[in-house]
């Protein structure tokens, strides 16, 4: 089935099966080469997304991302459940708009229509390895303060956490540690920023 939709769609297209059963080698089939990813590499950040939402995940159709080299990408993503109702893993379908972009500017200009601007598209980390995915959300709060991650105040650090917590990144076997480190805390002091953004998001 992989292979069948990817070569349905062409070269423009990739398609991706993760087991989340095993996170940090979450891709079990690829086929295309959109983003460049392989069997035995980590899932994204879209794939944090929605194995932190578990039962509750729904099929994501048609969302825009770019990729690290800055490539619109439109994404569609299908949760798998088991026959009891777990989440197992995804179906991904991934496709480079590049050409089609070329394509639109080309007959833009020679119609004479005006260009209308493009809305901001975030990015996402389809590096493969768990330990980049973390860095880039790390990062992204780094700019947004202006400040490395270890002098980030209490509140932007909460901030940070109560981001990566709603990512699903502490269900990852030794994410903890990794996060700790990057943040330049003690994991005794990330549990404590844990408990006060779950008794937040309980109270809220």
């Amino acid at each position: 089935m992989v292979a069948g939709i990817a070569a349905t769609f062409g070269r423009s297209c990739e398609v991706v099966l993760h087991d989340y059963r095993d996170p940090e080698r979450s891709v079990a089939a690829v086929a295309g080469a959109v983003t460049g990813r392989g069997v035995g590499d980590a899932m994204s950040e879209i794939g944090l997304r929605v194995l932190a939402a578990g039962v509750d995940a729904r099929n994501e159709v048609g969302y825009l991302t770019r990729a690290q080299d800055g490539r619109l990408l439109k994404c569609t993503t299908l949760p798998l459940f088991d026959a009891d109702g777990a989440l197992i893993g995804a179906l991904c379908i991934n496709i480079d708009l590049s050409a089609i972009n070329r394509a639109t500017g080309v007959l833009t200009d020679l119609l004479g229509l005006s260009v209308v601007a493009d809305a901001p598209v975030p990015a996402t980390d389809f590096s493969g390895e768990l330990d980049q995915v973390l860095d880039s959300v790390i990062e992204r709060a780094e700019r947004a303060n202006a400040v490395p991650a270890s002098a980030l105040g209490r509140e932007q650090r909460l901030e940070l956490v109560r981001a990566l917590h709603d990512a699903g990144v502490f269900a990852l076997r030794g994410a903890p540690a990794r996060v700790a480190k990057r943040l330049g805390i003690s994991r005794t002091g990330l549990y404590n920023d844990l408990t006060t953004v779950k008794k937040d998001s309980e109270q809220s």
